[in-house]
């Protein structure tokens, strides 16, 4: 059961009872009205056949408030755009599938790619980027939700949740980020438990107070996929194409709005989808990846504030990171006794011993490009560049999904 505890800078919106979905939904559509409702979906053709996408699809015809969905479908071939299509259209939502492999889209990238504007590589961070544009370019929906395809324990009022506070007027919120619990018989979510948070509080031991760390700090889950914000905020919205997707836009949301600006809502009492293999041995693959992605994205962020690195610093950050991971190792074994979970120490202390390696690579990587462009610009400065794209853009989508 969810406490009513505020911790952090940012205002947390608990799940602190089972409030009706249809009620929350009435409420919704009122205020949709207003401020019409769009949906991405980040999808795999791969999901489609899998567990969770149908499910999800059951769940989101009984949606009433959603003006339109559009999915964002990467490394489909032709056949499976088709399938998708097919697919998709059980859905009584408005729906559009960007099939990113496209020709036309892909001239559409070597036209961004000619006049210097970086697009990153194929990847989640470019799909969410797109499917934001064409509903930009589309000027329906004055909110955008997001929310990955392989939540295996999907029902919808996850998205009630997430939307809710940046769809009702009355509220100041421009940005909810989703968070929820990862545990089944055992704790999941290794990277926030086990990286991010000791990273971070290692980083505030080292440079003392700062801002930013105590905005991040504030996020109980920051790695969810899921997210809200209104219309604006994505106009203006940067985003990596790397593992650093949700941190990368959580930095953009703290350097563009004030705090209570800022939300974060617990959306499900229950949350599980596929997990990633640790991959100790290969550092471009797996958690050993996503956490040098994240750890240079909190580099980059930090640098920008005026933070120095050396090889020293980041000596000191491992040193520091080791120490402080290893007592909240301790934390959550007595968290796992206390609950009857599984615990398996070994597996991770191991796991531990693969980030410290990330702090270090992602230092060097760091060092050795730091005028690296990880960040697709936002859409202000494409239209500025290119006045025609966001319409061509539309124009392809539109026709592709005829």
């Amino acid at each position: 059961m969810a406490d009513f505890f505020q911790n952090g800078v940012i205002t947390t919106l608990h799940k602190l009872t089972d409030y009706p979905a249809e009620q929350l939904e009435e409420e919704i559509l009122q205020y949709a009205r207003r401020r019409p409702i769009a949906l991405i979906l980040p999808s795999l053709y791969s999901e489609i056949q899998g567990q969770a996408l149908p499910r999800i699809i059951e769940e989101l015809k009984h949606v009433p408030y959603l003006s339109e969905i559009v999915v964002g479908l990467d490394r489909a071939t032709k056949e499976e755009f088709e399938k998708a299509k097919e697919f998709f259209a059980q859905l009584p939502q408005n729906v559009k599938v960007i099939w990113q492999r496209s020709p036309r889209i892909q001239d559409l990238y070597d036209l961004l790619d000619k006049n210097n504007l970086y697009i990153g590589t194929e990847g989640k961070g470019r799909n969410v980027w797109l499917c934001m544009g064409y509903l930009i370019a589309s000027n329906t929906s004055r909110v955008f939700a997001i929310h990955d395809c392989d939540i295996l324990t999907y029902n919808r009022s996850l998205l009630d949740r997430l939307v809710y506070p940046v769809t009702n007027p009355t509220l100041n919120f421009r940005f909810a980020k989703g968070y929820y619990s990862r545990v089944s018989d055992r704790m999941h979510g290794r990277v926030s438990r086990l990286f991010i948070t000791p990273l971070i509080r290692s980083l505030k031991k080292i440079l003392g107070t700062n801002d930013y760390l105590d905005y991040i700090d504030s996020f109980r889950y920051p790695l969810s996929g899921e997210m809200a914000m209104i219309r604006d905020v994505a106009v203006r919205l940067r985003l990596p194409t790397d593992w650093g997707l949700e941190i990368g836009t959580l930095n953009e949301i703290y350097r563009n709005y004030a705090k209570n600006q800022i939300c974060q809502v617990d959306i499900i009492d229950r949350y599980d989808h596929k997990h990633q293999t640790l991959s100790e041995d290969n550092p471009n693959a797996g958690l050993a990846k996503m956490s040098i992605d994240i750890a240079k994205s909190f580099y980059r962020m930090l640098a920008s504030m005026g933070v120095v690195f050396s090889d020293q610093f980041f000596r000191t950050i491992k040193a520091t990171y080791l120490r402080t991971a290893l007592d909240f190792l301790d934390k959550y074994y007595v968290d796992a006794m206390l609950n009857g979970l599984k615990y398996d120490r070994h597996s991770e202390e191991k796991t531990i011993e693969v980030f410290l390696k990330s702090i270090i690579i992602a230092g060097d990587q760091f060092l050795a490009n730091p005028m690296e462009l990880p960040m697709i610009p936002g859409w202000t400065r494409i239209e500025s560049a290119l006045p025609d794209f966001m319409p061509t853009l539309k124009q392809v989508v539109d026709e592709e999904n005829k």
